[in-house]
């Protein structure tokens, strides 16, 4: 079934489609830094592409775009993913990973592509249907885990396996040309957004790292023998870049017992 939005999960905790966040009172065409209270934390976007991070920046800035409670209007900078898809994009059936998603036209680095919808998830559904699946089965399940100032960390999981949207057919590369960050719009439930991590050409497959990996940043020793631990559960990868890895990401949390 198809939906551009994610929707609530099977077990039904959480309703992304909730709007939860207050609005801004910025009466403006479009919001201003340091003014506007969901640019509080700087600026997200120039233009219509996502804004790099600052030099020496070591960790991603959350990214909160305007609201439905927002006064700005629906031409407010600050309002990018929320206005959905502006390419126009294929779906195609490939030579080895089955179907996949390419691009009918060029896209600037920087610019949001989709998102990745589908149902949003409690960790029980979540591992109940990841150890319910065969060998054979196709895993579209993702588990985002963000690491917050406290310590703590905020995990999401979204499965468009029976409900989604057209970033159910991205296939993996160990070079991608594009990486997911969670942007937050009505409420603490992220927007799994896809943004060109390059200049992408009229044709080109879509791609991201599966592993969550910007341009697959070196894997620890600790990581390494983790990963060959599980090799025997993971499936083998296709996407033919000169640094795969061999095999496709795993989490492997979805398969222990609490």
């Amino acid at each position: 079934q198809y939906s551009p939005d994610s929707v609530a999960g099977a077990d039904g905790d959480i309703d992304p489609t909730e709007v939860t966040f207050p609005g801004c009172s910025c009466r403006t065409s479009s919001c201003v830094v340091h003014v506007c209270s969901c640019l509080r934390r700087g600026e997200n976007y120039n233009g219509l592409c996502l804004r790099p991070p600052a030099e020496g920046e070591e960790y991603a800035r959350p990214v909160f775009e305007c609201n439905a409670m927002c006064q700005c209007g629906d031409s407010c900078q600050n309002r990018v993913v929320q206005r959905g898809l502006h390419f126009r994009l294929e779906v195609f059936k490939t030579e080895k990973k089955g179907w996949g998603l390419r691009t009918l036209e060029f896209i600037p680095k920087g610019r949001f592509v989709c998102e990745y919808a589908g149902e949003v998830l409690g960790f029980n559904e979540a591992r109940r249907r990841i150890q319910a699946q065969t060998s054979k089965d196709s895993n579209y399940l993702i588990a985002v885990r963000e690491h917050l100032h406290s310590g703590q960390i905020m995990e999401t999981f979204v499965d468009p396996t029976y409900v989604g949207n057209v970033g159910r057919f991205l296939n993996h590369s160990c070079e991608p040309n594009l990486f997911m960050v969670p942007v937050r719009v009505d409420s603490m439930v992220p927007k799994l957004a896809l943004f060109a991590a390059t200049d992408i050409s009229a044709g080109e497959e879509l791609s991201y790292d599966y592993s969550g990996r910007f341009h697959n940043l070196p894997v620890t020793n600790r990581e390494e023998q983790s990963l060959e631990e599980e090799n025997r559960l993971r499936k083998p990868c296709y996407c033919g870049s000169r640094r795969c890895a061999s095999f496709l990401p795993l989490d492997s949390s979805l398969f222990s017992t609490p």
